[in-house]
């Protein structure tokens, strides 16, 4: 890696956002207890986070190279410490709804920044495969620690509570502290920047590059699977504490605890995976991740069905289900990193940005999608059935993951030709 130190400053910062943008789910499940608020509407939590990273990533990607991709993540960082500050201060839905748009532009901006920022750092596709992979990795851990730390702050003895507030006294102070970590971290940034005088320095310019990326078949695959991916990752994610409430009938801080099982099985699927990656190929890897997922949730589910309505009062005498289910997560987890990885290493640097304001747009989109997918069908036929749907995505993914093969493969036999014709 070319710099270190804005390596570990970037793993840090995504471990931050992990905790504000996947604190969703727990808060769904807090303002439908606290707020006195249905799942329909608490569904919209979703919706105000993603559509709110879609419309900051369509502009961010534009203008992020010319405002400078640490410049933009301090803008980020401090909008999350005024945010996380309002939520105690002004507690409702309103607020909440609120800090959720702020939460999705400002992972927009750190997202595009920093995935923009890996090809710069490190040299090669491997390389950049493994940074991403371990960058996600970090992710999930920072996702697993939010769980343990919202649950700290929950009473479980009063449902309507609102003592879960007090978490973001904590965020807002972890959002100062990595503000002055990254002020203080030096990013040369000139690569980034397209020759102006340069053919495609010419076409590189605001949104017409990511319409020009829409118009490859390559790009269009990619952006299929991720959508899919992330629909299914998000739909179980966000609606998995309420799950373990309602139908696992487990106590409040318990349900967020047992979540933390989804997060730290994802934390060691995208480092575990990316570890396979020297020695199995992405296609046969991820093809094997989607079969292990639709076993898991065929074998799990109806395990959910019969349970025993005694009282659950800790890890000990939790649903066997509560433990295996979550598990999924090692089989869903190096998906979105893998192909995210790929489609950028087969693109020069410049068109980093635009891809990724791409990435996360449609990753927005399939996680509003998930979502209140599953909310509704959680509200209205049973959380069975809304984890039963993701089957359905799962299947899909099959056939676009083939194609985007055949692209890159395709990609990858046009250049060998080029370098044998120089």
């Amino acid at each position: 890696m070319k710099n270190s130190r804005i390596g570990i400053a970037l793993f840090l910062i995504y471990f931050l956002f992990a905790m504000l943008l996947n604190s969703v789910g727990t808060v769904i499940l807090q303002v439908i207890n606290s707020f006195a608020v249905s799942k329909p509407e608490a569904s919209v939590l979703e919706a105000f986070k993603d559509l709110s990273i879609a419309g900051a990533s369509f502009l961010a990607a534009a203008f992020l190279p010319r405002l400078g991709y640490k410049k933009s993540i301090l803008i980020a960082l401090a909008l999350m410490f005024f945010a996380s500050m309002a939520m105690p201060l002004w507690p409702g839905f309103v607020c909440t709804r609120l800090f959720f748009m702020c939460c999705g532009i400002s992972f927009a901006l750190v997202k595009v920044s920093i995935y923009s920022t890996i090809g710069l750092i490190t040299n090669g596709a491997k390389e950049h495969a493994q940074f991403m992979n371990m960058l996600e990795g970090i992710f999930m851990v920072g996702v697993l620690s939010g769980y343990w730390l919202f649950s700290y702050f929950i009473d479980s003895n009063d449902m309507t509570s609102q003592n879960w507030l007090h978490v973001y006294w904590v965020l807002a102070g972890l959002c100062a502290l990595t503000f002055a970590l990254l002020a203080s971290t030096p990013l040369d940034e000139r690569a980034a920047r397209p020759d102006p005088h340069s053919s495609a320095g010419a076409e590189a310019q605001g949104f017409s590059l990511m319409w020009l990326l829409t118009g490859k078949s390559i790009v269009y695959l990619f952006l299929s699977a991720a959508f899919l991916s992330v629909l299914v990752e998000q739909g179980i994610t966000s609606w998995l504490p309420t799950f373990n409430n309602e139908i696992m009938k487990l106590p409040l801080s318990l349900s967020v605890q047992m979540t933390s099982i989804l997060a730290a099985s994802s934390a060691v699927g995208r480092m575990g995976f990316g570890l396979l990656l020297k020695k199995i190929h992405w296609f046969a890897m991820l093809c094997a991740c989607l079969l292990s997922m639709a076993a898991l949730i065929l074998l799990t589910l109806p395990l959910t069905q019969s349970l025993h309505l005694s009282v659950v009062t800790g890890w000990g005498n939790a649903p066997l289900a509560a433990f295996i289910f979550p598990l999924i997560g090692v089989f869903m987890a190096p998906i979105y990193p893998v192909i995210n990885s790929l489609i950028l290493s087969a693109l020069p640097t410049y068109q980093h940005a635009a891809m990724t304001g791409l990435i996360v747009i449609f990753s927005a989109l399939g996680g509003t999608t998930g979502s209140l997918i599953t909310g509704l069908v959680f509200a209205h036929f049973s959380g069975q059935t809304a984890f039963y749907l993701t089957l359905i995505p799962l299947a899909m993914m099959v056939p676009f993951l083939f194609f985007f093969k055949r692209a890159l493969d395709h990609k990858a036999k046009a250049f060998s030709a080029q370098l044998e014709t120089a």
